[in-house]
């Protein structure tokens, strides 16, 4: 993994964390406990900050960025972000799911127990109350998350603290 300050600032990545060998972590940015962050995904703190929460995973070859000056990223606790996402100055609350391909952009706020549907595109200065499956492009409210899905979130996040465990006891 690469860990590179920038302008003064380190990130910082708690030591229970998995960050996979080709992944970049640049300048203010903090990543809670048990998060992982996995093959080719860079999070670039250099213009304003990032802040992951615990248990959450960001999957391979996603971009995490920020609003210059403007935006911070923020993302929750026990959160999903599924492979080749790109997140920009936008907030991702507890227990969300943004589905494989998806863009959110500046000032989005993805409430808590939501779904962003694989391959959506998130406008900018999006709502997304809690409790919603969005997708499309642009994303559009498509209806209220069943108990079902609000299992499987809980179990991405359980999985890939398993699965992270697996690989740093490599």
């Amino acid at each position: 993994m690469s860990l590179l300050p920038f302008k003064n600032k380190v990130p910082v990545v708690s030591s229970d964390c998995f960050v996979a060998h080709n992944s970049v972590i640049i300048g203010d940015v903090e990543v809670g406990s048990s998060s992982s962050i996995w093959f080719g995904t860079v999070l670039r703190g250099d213009v304003f900050h990032i802040r992951v929460g615990a248990r959450t995973n960001i999957q391979d070859n996603s971009v995490v960025h920020v609003t210059s000056n403007k935006y911070p990223t923020i993302i929750g606790n026990n959160v999903t972000i599924g492979h080749s996402v790109t997140l920009h100055g936008c907030t991702i609350n507890d227990n969300s799911l943004v589905g494989i391909g998806s863009v959110v952009m500046d000032q989005c706020d993805l409430g808590q127990w939501s779904i962003v549907a694989a391959g959506s595109v998130v406008k900018p200065n999006t709502k997304i109350p809690s409790g919603k499956l969005w997708g499309g492009l642009p994303a559009k409210e498509i209806r209220d998350l069943n108990d079902g899905e609000r299992g499987w979130i809980k179990s991405l996040s359980s999985k890939y603290v398993e699965l992270s465990r697996q690989y740093l006891n490599i």
